[in-house]
């Protein structure tokens, strides 16, 4: 099953993609797909109704398609969560998740375009797997709990300004909070759906692959990024966790091929789809 949103910006209807590929019509059951939704059993009612055969198709579905979940209370990253990005970043593996706070609004729609800030010099692209929050995660106990408070997954453009990240002083927040810098989508499909180890994440510039690993090689796993954040946080319906990204960023590669005003970005995660978007 895949929950998606569909139209401009800021307008975006809730619709499922059922087995043939076709959206079908939430506004029956939901005014969108956000944290009320999630939290209230939507996902098991939207499931009830398509196998039911009570969904209507939706005439004319809009071309663009928005963000898997209306707007987050907030996003929140994991760095250096896979070996070989940490050794390219000049880093060693961390002891501890290394956590990172991303502006709610940087997320924007899959296919939207991307924005190079102003004086910005190294715009950078990171693919990474999302967790859509669907129950509050408050000092779990466990990481056994995690999954109780996992509606779903998506793929997440964790893109990052290096210079600003890492030479103007400061935390990570100011290379990472810049306007579109964090496409997501284009479905949420839920956490029952997916086996999160075998996922393969990949990524492309102008169609020259870049990043290429799975999921299972993490160094801190989905339920253990859960439950640690909920010692520090309360993490709500709706809230995105990015949860790092593999090797190949251009930071780490000969000649540091930033993004530049023209480029191409694509971005894939087995079973969660794809991504596609201009550098403006």
């Amino acid at each position: 099953m895949k929950l998606a949103r569909l139209g401009p910006f800021g307008a975006e209807r809730p619709v499922v993609l059922d087995a043939d590929g076709v959206a079908r019509d939430l506004s029956g059951l939901t005014a969108d797909i956000d944290g009320v939704f999630l939290a209230g059993g939507g996902i098991r009612r939207v499931r009830e109704a398509l196998e039911a055969g009570t969904l209507p198709v939706l005439a004319d579905p809009p071309a663009r398609v928005g963000a898997p979940v209306a707007r987050p209370g907030k996003v929140v990253c994991i760095g250096l969560n896979y070996r070989a990005h940490a050794a390219e970043s000049g880093a060693e593996p961390p002891a501890e998740p290394v956590v990172f706070m991303k502006a709610s609004d940087t997320v924007v729609g899959p296919d939207d375009d991307v924005r190079i800030p102003r004086n910005s010099v190294k715009t950078d692209y990171e693919v990474e797997l999302a967790v859509i929050i669907g129950r509050q995660a408050r000092y779990l106990d466990r990481p056994e709990d995690a999954a109780a408070c996992i509606a779903g997954y998506a793929i997440s453009n964790d893109v990052s300004e290096r210079e600003f990240q890492l030479e103007r002083g400061g935390q990570w927040d100011k290379g990472k909070s810049c306007e579109t810098f964090n496409p997501l989508g284009p479905w949420l499909v839920p956490a029952s759906d997916v086996a999160v180890p075998a996922l393969r994440l990949r990524s492309w510039v102008n169609g020259e692959a870049r990043q290429d690993e799975l999921a299972g090689d993490m160094i801190f796993d989905v339920p253990h990024l859960i439950w640690y954040l909920s010692q520090f946080m309360v993490l709500h319906p709706g809230d995105v966790v990015n949860t790092g990204t593999p090797a190949g960023v251009a930071m780490g590669l000969p000649g540091q091929p930033y993004l530049r005003a023209g480029d191409v970005m694509e971005l894939s995660i087995d079973g969660l789809g794809r991504q596609r978007q201009r550098v403006v």
